[in-house]
């Protein structure tokens, strides 16, 4: 959510800020709703006031057998008051409309962002170890030996539809191995508070964290109302809804593992071999909660955590920083990591680090009450993925494969396997 009195004060500047993102200005159409709003705030105060008075002079009236007087007062006094709720309405209406404004228009980027329209003008900034030569033709996950007999799309497309899995043995294990760690460093290692969240939540909290009113068609929604996260960034930044914190309670670091939903509107045809693109998976999220002075280089320090996981697993990655015209809605700035798959030859999308800056925490109320005394500032949120365990997953098996079929499993996660480290290629661990 934007600051209204920001854009009254320079309506030029953020007009420009929004065109870096491809949006039209918007600020005469947002200034035009405000003024009209507080005109009709001014006007039912004024009318207020004007039949405060009047409903003194009835008395009066009364008072001195002033019969015609108190007649004419006492239907200013009726009629000022319709005036009053009439006005009130059409203020509550135009501020109804003003929010829903603001509410869709997405955040400002950071200045240091680059701009450009797609994802073939996001930046370069880091690279990390060299995909290995294999020997041989590399496949896709799905494809190697040793991976397909425990995943199954053909059991979950009939119980479930398409973009849906059953992860069996040996490859469920993994999966959960990987989940594990993640926590472990997180929480042993990179300061982060284990937190177990519902995958249900309510408007609010969706609307608190920017996933409403714009993008409903990409969440679920049950019959009695409530969403499926489409990741647990929401039910942890919108954990300090409506809070004031202290100053030195801050950062608030935070991290859960938990099942993601996302209905992938407008992505038919898009990943539809394997498990990189479904409505179900999981995730292991990080969120900080901190002062505004911090910000940046807590997502300094968010990206190295979830960098450093990578290369823990052995996974050659590279990380971008997205260009104006491929960030998110909520995002102020975001580096996205992208791991080496071999069978697709190509570096994929595994983790988003992002910092919205006060974006959410204006839409929720979240704020924090400085050491000095001064006046409550709205806090800092950002979130990451830290890592989506299913991508996860297929790097590992992937920049693992053998000529045999089978794959070799990155040396951390052995004490979760029972200190295996291989997957043979009729799906076992050895």
């Amino acid at each position: 959510m934007h600051d209204i009195r920001a854009i009254r004060e320079n309506p030029a500047a953020f007009d420009a800020a929004l065109a870096r993102r491809g949006d039209a200005g918007v600020s005469a159409e947002i200034l035009a709703l405000d003024e009209a709003r507080r005109a009709k705030i001014l006007a039912a105060e004024t009318a207020q006031a004007e039949q405060k008075k009047a409903s003194k002079e009835v008395g009066a009236a009364k008072g001195r057998g002033d019969e015609a007087e108190f007649e004419r007062l006492r239907a200013l006094v009726a009629e000022k008051k319709a005036e009053v709720a009439a006005m009130n309405a059409e203020a509550k209406e135009l501020d109804a409309q003003l929010t829903d404004k603001l509410a869709r228009i997405p955040n400002l980027p950071a200045d240091d962002v680059p701009e450009g329209a797609d994802e073939d003008d996001n930046v370069e900034v880091n690279r990390w170890g060299e995909p290995k030569a294999l020997g041989f033709e590399p496949k896709e996950h799905f494809e190697i030996p040793g991976v397909a007999v425990g995943m199954d799309f053909e059991t979950a497309a009939k119980t479930s539809g398409s973009r849906f899995v059953f992860l069996r043995g040996a490859v469920a294990r993994i999966h959960r191995a990987l989940a594990q760690f993640m926590l472990d460093v997180h929480v042993d290692e990179n300061g982060l508070s284990e937190t177990q969240t519902p995958v249900l939540v309510r408007d609010e909290a969706m609307y608190g964290t920017d996933k409403l009113p714009k993008f409903g068609d990409d969440s679920y929604q049950t019959t009695n109302g409530w969403w499926l996260v489409p990741t647990s960034e929401v039910t942890l930044t919108y954990s300090v809804a409506g809070e004031v914190l202290n100053e030195a309670d801050l950062p608030i670091r935070l991290t859960a593992h938990t099942q993601c939903f996302r209905s992938e509107a407008g992505s038919a045809g898009k990943d539809t071999s394997g498990m990189l693109r479904q409505h179900q998976f999981e995730k292991v999220e990080m969120v900080s909660i901190t002062h505004p002075d911090e910000s940046d280089a807590e997502q300094k320090r968010m990206l190295r955590c979830a960098e450093d996981l990578l290369e823990r697993l052995g996974i050659p990655y590279r990380t971008v920083i997205l260009c104006t015209g491929d960030m998110g809605f909520g995002a102020r700035r975001t580096f996205d990591i992208e791991a080496w798959l071999p069978g697709q030859n190509t570096y994929r999308e595994i983790s988003s680090v992002s910092t919205t800056g006060d974006f959410q925490a204006r839409r929720m109320n979240a704020r924090f009450k400085p050491a000095d005394g001064g006046k409550p500032q709205f806090l800092h949120t950002l979130n990451g993925s830290g890592l989506a365990v299913g991508r996860c997953l297929i790097a590992v098996l992937e920049n693992g494969q053998q000529a045999d079929g089978s794959v070799q499993l990155p040396e951390v996660l052995a004490p979760y396997l029972g200190g295996k480290r291989t997957l043979t290629a009729e799906g076992k661990l050895a």
